[in-house]
């Protein structure tokens, strides 16, 4: 049996009268790309604010690893090793794109004032460990060069791959990205993917967001669809384009 990572049940989450998420239920199991799709209003990026604890779900229950996060704080969940990508990169354009990386590592030794005071010499070995880490990583995705720039001198998809990027600096567990590809040019949102598909297979979980749907369905494992608050359909990306769900999701007609 397969390794459920998170499981995601009968979760609603309303505002006002309208639900936005209407009773889903999925399983993301470890490794590989897994796929959300639907149309603009459809509850996609609300399912991933609740999952990553920014919105509390009106009704389910969300488990990572078999532990209910429900009650969570954000940074609670991150810390169990669930991240999130920003669909609009979020970098502070006034620092390094390496200072932007080291930024996101988690559990950092110089974080408290009696590590930072007394400690000294254990958080700068920590740090030269992150750089090594942040240059790998910028390596990874061919931006090694722009390490000691400053992230508002990127461009758009430079600055989507940083996002990417320092979201692994956090060695998440499991990944939300919310539309890695929009913005940029197809070779770039292709090469994205890429790269995604070489770190799913070193253990990183992937759930994506995306509209670039020839992308996503030569690399995703797994694909979900939701319409109006709900999942309409699910399965293997050769099935869906088969599937009279999807159809009607996106025109509306079977």
């Amino acid at each position: 049996m397969e390794d459920v990572l998170l499981k995601v049940n009968n979760v609603s989450r309303h505002f006002g009268g309208v639900y936005a998420v209407d009773g889903v239920s999925l399983d993301i199991n470890s490794g590989g790309i897994w796929g959300l799709i639907g149309p603009n209003g459809s509850g996609k990026s609300t399912l991933f604010k609740t999952i990553l604890g920014l919105h509390q779900p009106h009704g389910g229950e969300i488990f990572f690893k078999g532990q209910n996060i429900n009650s969570l704080a954000p940074y609670k969940i991150y810390d169990l090793g669930v991240v999130n990508a920003f669909q609009v990169p979020r970098l502070f354009p006034s620092m390094t794109v390496l200072d932007n990386m080291i930024v996101a590592a988690r559990q950092q030794q110089g974080d408290t004032l009696y590590n930072s005071l007394f400690k000294r010499r254990k958080w700068q070995e920590q740090e030269a460990e992150l750089i090594d880490e942040a240059l790998r990583i910028l390596e990874l995705i061919e931006l090694e060069r722009y390490a000691f720039a400053y992230a508002s001198e990127l461009s758009g998809g430079q600055r989507k791959l940083v996002e990417i990027a320092r979201s692994l600096m956090a060695k998440p567990t499991l990944l939300l990205l919310d539309e890695p590809a929009a913005g940029v040019n197809p070779v770039l949102g292709k090469k994205i993917f890429e790269k995604l598909h070489e770190l799913s297979n070193d253990g990183t979980t992937f759930f994506v967001v995306e509209h670039r749907l020839e992308i996503l369905f030569e690399f995703a494992s797994w694909i979900y669809v939701m319409d109006k608050g709900k999942r309409v359909a699910e399965g293997k990306p050769s099935d869906i384009v088969d599937e009279p769900a999807f159809y009607q999701a996106y025109l509306g007609r079977a």
